[in-house]
């Protein structure tokens, strides 16, 4: 299994590395200090499984494209807090699985093997609470429309389009890569129903309230 790691604390990189020498199962391909050097990784090198440390706040919607873009591989956040809405939010954002703070260096060899295999191991309570989210989000898909289903980083998208700005501007003011930006913008205008993106300026200026309303809980820009 080749692993990338991304953690912006070069202890924890090295750490890592040092304790899956002793493991031949495991090699570490590469390990970044954030997104776009895991993207540069994933351009350039062949990886399963990417171990991405969510302790110190994490773009969800940025691991989103990414997760996107590379289905094959198996993203899995590292430190997590073992909370249902933590959990549902990275479920969200394309993890696979999850490595709790507490967790030690063995339970994470046993969880990377567990997500390589298609499974995730949680406890009990977590799994209920995934249930009771994949529901809430079933009822919520049958009752809301597609302004709605915007999301919040969608909703300042939208909201910048309407002031007539490119995606360079975009992602330039969001500080954001060129590739999330068109992502976005993408799922803008197929929420809406709207094939071109000047409709989708029009749109937002006569109603500028379905860019400042689109913010759901659940889709939050940082896990804290």
């Amino acid at each position: 299994m080749r692993i990338a790691v991304v953690t912006p604390i070069r202890l924890f990189s090295e750490g890592l590395t040092s304790s899956f020498q002793n493991h031949a199962e495991f090699a570490i391909a590469a390990a970044v200090s954030d997104l776009a050097g895991l993207r540069e990784t994933l351009e350039t090198g062949s990886v399963n499984v990417i171990l991405i440390d969510v302790t110190q706040g994490i773009d969800l919607d940025e691991v989103r494209v990414i997760a996107s873009d590379h289905a094959d591989v198996a993203l899995v956040a590292l430190g997590l807090n073992e909370d249902r809405r933590d959990v549902v939010r990275c479920g969200r954002a394309g993890f696979s699985g999850y490595i709790s703070r507490n967790a030690s260096f063995d339970e994470l060899c046993r969880a990377l093997s567990d997500v390589a295999s298609g499974r995730l191991a949680c406890s009990a309570e977590i799994s209920g609470g995934l249930l009771r989210a994949l529901f809430c989000m079933e009822r919520q898909t049958d009752t809301i429309d597609a302004d709605q289903g915007l999301t919040r980083r969608e909703g300042e998208v939208l909201k910048l389009i309407g002031q007539g700005m490119s995606n360079k501007e975009i992602a330039r003011d969001l500080n954001l890569s060129l590739a999330t930006v068109k992502h976005h913008v993408h799922h803008v205008l197929q929420k809406l129903g709207l094939p071109r993106r000047a409709q989708a300026m029009r749109r937002v200026r006569e109603a500028p309230w379905i860019a400042s309303s689109a913010a759901i809980p659940d889709r939050a820009r940082e896990l804290d």
